[in-house]
């Protein structure tokens, strides 16, 4: 009895621990994105207002459009590592002095402000490089967190071994499960466009980066089709120099190569058969990646829009009239695929 009641008296103690840390580190990420930039409040003078206060509304509107496009984000881990409980959240600080948690999924632009002309787009990283946890999206959960993934009750790992490319996904995209693709003649599978980001530095699990988008893969998995856009961190150092998959064979030749054969073989290991894909396995041009990117958006947005999913969490179809970022990511999106797709048949010609 002794014993028994020592471990419960153990348990009961880690648990309060555990506990305490999370609240401490819960409230040390919105004290993070509450605080002023510089430590301090900017005032103006005599009469103390903010700078925010003294501005037109024409300024103000302006303001509000930049924070907007420019959410401050925050990432925080809930559960124990190694669990099914182990979560990742993402808070963010908008306009004014407002913390909220975000969902991954539906909150987050498709196309970042990092760029003028909408050409580089928000990536969400589930799985870093050199890492092998298969983190995901939790797209049936509320605020949509990151999770790592079951099968039958077994937290899922990649067999083959840790992946070698940053891993994750667009948001406010979507491949319809529903729909069969005209060029691969597969339905989606039901979840974001993935992402595989090539650049040199390792992203963190849920963090957001500016990527520019290079070419696709359209793999086939389990009868369904799973598109993977080729994209690098618009920092990287190799960022200005490719812009399509050309550049990629010319400059790192081998990588997409290495990329193909690792979706092709990562499921054998448990058993299963090796993935295909469409389009004689070639990686498709940057101009076809933006064709699928608004595609999937559109997708996205007719999913929001009625609602109709009760598998997925969806924020609901008013979201799309009140969000401004859901409007420029639409406008932008088509504007690329426009003009992409009279760039392709150009050439064709």
């Amino acid at each position: 009895k002794k014993t028994k009641m020592g471990v419960l008296s153990t348990m009961a103690a880690q648990d309060y621990v555990n506990l305490v840390l999370s609240l401490g580190a819960a409230s040390l990420s919105v004290y993070m994105l509450l605080r002023p930039a510089n430590g301090t409040t900017t005032t103006t003078g005599e009469t103390g207002k903010t700078d925010s206060e003294k501005l037109s509304k024409s300024e103000k509107k302006a303001l509000q459009k930049e924070r907007m496009n420019n959410v401050e984000t925050l990432i925080m881990e809930r559960g124990k590592h190694g669990t099914e409980d182990f979560r990742v959240h993402v808070l963010a600080k908008g306009g004014g002095e407002t913390v909220a948690e975000v969902s991954l999924w539906h909150d987050v632009p498709l196309v970042s402000s990092a760029a003028a002309q909408g050409e580089v787009f928000n990536f969400i990283c589930e799985i870093p490089k050199c890492t092998r946890k298969k983190y995901e999206i939790a797209t049936g959960e509320n605020v949509t967190p990151i999770k790592q993934d079951t099968k039958k009750g077994v937290l899922r790992e990649f067999k083959k071994g840790d992946i070698f490319f940053n891993y994750g996904c667009f948001p406010r995209t979507w491949e319809n499960p529903r729909k069969i693709d005209e060029g691969t003649g597969f339905p989606g599978d039901n979840d974001p466009l993935d992402v595989c980001e090539i650049g040199l530095r390792q992203i963190k699990t849920g963090e957001i980066r500016p990527v520019k988008v290079l070419g696709i893969l359209a793999m086939i998995d389990d009868d369904e089709t799973d598109w993977k856009i080729v994209a690098i961190d618009a920092e990287d150092r190799w960022a200005p120099e490719l812009n399509d998959v050309d550049d990629c064979e010319r400059l790192l030749p081998g990588a997409l190569d290495l990329i193909r054969e690792w979706f092709r073989t990562y499921k054998i290991p448990d058993g299963k058969p090796a993935n295909k894909f469409a389009f004689d396995e070639k990686f498709l041009p940057a101009a076809f990646a933006h064709k699928i990117i608004h595609e999937t958006h559109t997708e996205w947005l007719h999913l929001v829009g009625t609602d109709d999913d009760d598998k997925l969490h969806l924020p609901g179809k008013e979201k799309l009239a009140k969000d401004a970022s859901i409007q420029r990511d639409t406008k932008i999106v088509k504007n690329l695929s426009a003009s992409n797709l009279a760039a392709l048949a150009g050439a064709a010609e």
